[in-house]
This record gives C-alpha cells, structure tokens and sequence, in this order.
C-alpha cells in the first residue's frame, strides 16, 4: 500500500493580508497529479485543514473540489481536525463521506476505532487521532486523569494499541499535536513543557507502523516511522527556507519498506531583501525578486515617505516593512514620555520628535530656524486669544 502523508492545509488563511486560495490550488492540482502518477493507495490529512474554525464558503469550496479530485485519481483519504478546525464543521456528513472513500475522524470517542482499508496483502488499520484538548475529552473520558495532551495522547494510544492487539495486521496512526524526543522522568509528574506547549514524547506512539503527524509547519523525521510532512505553503517569512511537500511512505506485507520525500511546488517564494528604499528601488540585483513575497529591510537613517506604496510599484508582493537603519538603532536611554516631561520648551520638544523617530539624528540648522517660527506663530496666536 502506498500512502501520502500531509497535515497543515490552513485552507483560508491570509498571507500578511492577502488570500492564498489560488497558491493552495496550485499546490493541490500538483498533489493529485502525484497522487495519479505514483498511484497512491491513500492519502492521509494530518489535521489544520481549515485555518478557522469558522471558514469562508470559498475554503469550503475548495476541499471540497480537492477531496473529489484525489478520489478521481484513485485514493481514498483519511482526515484529523487539528486545534484550527472546528470538529464538528470539519465532521459535518462524515458517515456519509466515508462510504465514499473520504474518511473524516474528528469524534474523540471513535478513537481506537480504526478505518480498515484493504490491498493484496490484507487489511490496514488507519487510526486518526484528532486534536485532543484535555479541557475537552475529559469530558469523554472522565475516569481518566487527563490535564495535559500528552496525558491525552497516551490514553487514546493506549485505546488505539489495545485495539492493535486484538485486529493484528499492519495499522498507520494520524495525530496532530506537538511531539518530541524527550523523556519523561522516572517517579515525577509526565507533563513535559517547551515554552507554553505540551510536548508528547516519542514513546507514547510506539507500536504503529508509521505514525503521520501534523501541527508543525516544517518537515521533520523525529523517528524513522515518526514524522511532520509540514504546511503545503509558506506562511510566514520565517518558514522561506523549508522545503514543502508530503512523504511517501511504502507499506509492505509486513512493515514499511521505504519512505520518500515528495517535493510540490511553491507558488511564490519568500525573500528577505535589504537595502535603503532607493536600492531596493532601482538596483538591478533585486529584479529576480519582483515576483516573490517580499520583506523589506529598509536600511535608511530616515524611515522614508511612503515605502509600502513606492515598493509595490515595483513588488506587488511586497508583504511587510522592517526598519533596520544603518548602524542600528540610536538611543541616548530616554523614552519619548522623558523626552516630553523633560523638555524645556516647545521648540525642544520638537526636536526631541525629530530626533526619536530620526534614530538619533537631530534637526538640521534650516530645520530648526523653521521650528523656531512656528513655535513662535503659536504662542503669539495663543497671547492673542
């Protein structure tokens, strides 16, 4: 049997304010091809379809086209929610999907209850985990001391590897959370934490023959049958660098015999460019880029007049500004509130002004004649009234 594995589709999830439908559809049509031309058995979602809980019809639109077409090109689909999904519109007709080969597990109470598909050498036993909020399924399983996910986790595998136990044959496991290889230590409380999240070590998956795992927008191999296919798009300038596509994963009579890394294309990429606004301009170095997603990292003394509007001029996706002067940032410690109850006159007010949002660089001579002017206009009009 060979098997797809992707997770973090976010359909309906804006890029710095702009929609990524068409890039995703791009992405989606190539997916299908592979699926048609390496004759996938079944491709598994690994949770995030939609990037809201509550998505626009256009998101729906297009699963619903790509669910169809994957189908057309021979696969059946098994799909998890993920902490972005609302389950039950996600699970919305999910007995009535499944007779159509679209297997959709958002329930935590069918955990354990596998989907079975069948090829030459027997049956294979699809385990979808969905996203398992403890506040949630404590509620499913009250008898069980659930407060963290990787106490979640365990129990549901736990389910998941009694079932395995009794069917026998080859099983798959999709689970969507944040997973790692750490252990828990000996005769202290199993709640592992990175930063805010809850970290589900590798052994509570051990058992499956593979287990696809979604949540992480990067690909990752945390064990050889343990792995994060990663977000089919970039999202963030941050991810620019990672690679995006699906594994491949080749399920022999007995075990998994190969895995493969699918690259899929990406639509735009994302660059970071560098430089003052009239380089990023008119230097010719940058014309490859016109057509990327594009950070600037403006490098001017000054911050320029209008960079937003004169960048897309020339690239229209350009998505966000960073101020980056020259030297770094100025600064003599003072905040602008001191600047303010410190300053000794209007006129020095001002200049203080200039010279924060200036980084350090205070008014020219011709600019201070003028400051002294108007700040003189104004009291002479405020004497009068």
């Amino acid at each position: 049997m060979r098997i797809l594995h992707t997770s973090d589709w976010h359909i309906g999830r804006t890029f710095h304010g702009f929609s990524t439908l068409d890039a995703l559809r791009d992405v989606f049509g190539a997916l299908v091809d592979e699926v048609r031309a390496r004759n996938v058995d079944v491709v598994v979602v690994a949770g995030d379809v939609f990037d809201s809980g509550t998505p626009a019809a256009a998101a729906f639109e297009l699963l619903t086209d790509t669910l169809r077409a994957i189908r057309e090109a021979g696969a059946q689909i098994v799909v998890t929610s993920g902490n972005h999904d609302s389950a039950a519109r996600l699970g919305f007709q999910a007995p009535l999907l499944g007779v159509a080969g679209v297997h959709i597990v958002t329930d935590p109470r069918s955990v354990g209850a596998p989907i079975t598909i069948e090829d030459e050498h027997g049956p294979v036993h699809f385990y979808g985990l969905p996203y398992l909020e403890p506040a949630i399924v404590r509620t499913v399983w009250p008898e069980v001391d659930l407060r963290t996910q990787e106490q979640a986790i365990r129990h549901a595998m736990s389910l998941v590897n009694a079932d395995r136990a009794e069917r026998g044959g080859r099983s798959i496991v999709a689970s969507h959370c944040f997973a790692g290889d750490v252990e828990p230590t000996a005769g202290v409380e199993r709640e592992i934490r990175q930063g805010a999240l809850d970290v589900v070590p590798l052994v509570d998956f051990e058992g499956p023959d593979y287990v696809a795992l979604g949540h992480i927008h990067g690909r990752s191999r945390l064990a050889e049958n343990v792995r994060y296919s990663g977000a089919p798009l970039h999202y963030s300038f941050g991810e620019g660098d990672k690679p995006r596509g699906a594994w491949i994963v080749d399920l022999g009579a007995e075990v998994v015999e190969r895995i493969e890394w699918l690259d899929l294309p990406i639509p735009r990429r994302l660059v970071t460019l560098r430089g003052t606004l009239d380089e990023l301009l008119t230097d010719e170095r940058f014309a490859e880029y016109e057509e990327a997603w594009v950070c600037a990292m403006l490098t001017d003394v000054n911050p320029p007049l209008e960079p937003m509007r004169k960048l897309r001029a020339r690239f229209d996706g350009c998505a966000t500004i960073q101020l980056a002067p020259a030297g770094g940032v100025k600064t003599d410690g003072r905040t602008f509130r001191e600047r303010v109850e410190n300053a000794r006159s209007d006129g020095d007010l001002v200049q203080d002004f200039l010279a924060h949002v200036r980084n350090g660089e205070s008014a020219t001579d011709a600019e201070r004649e003028i400051i002294g002017e108007v700040v003189s206009i104004h009291a002479a009009a405020e004497t009068r009234a």
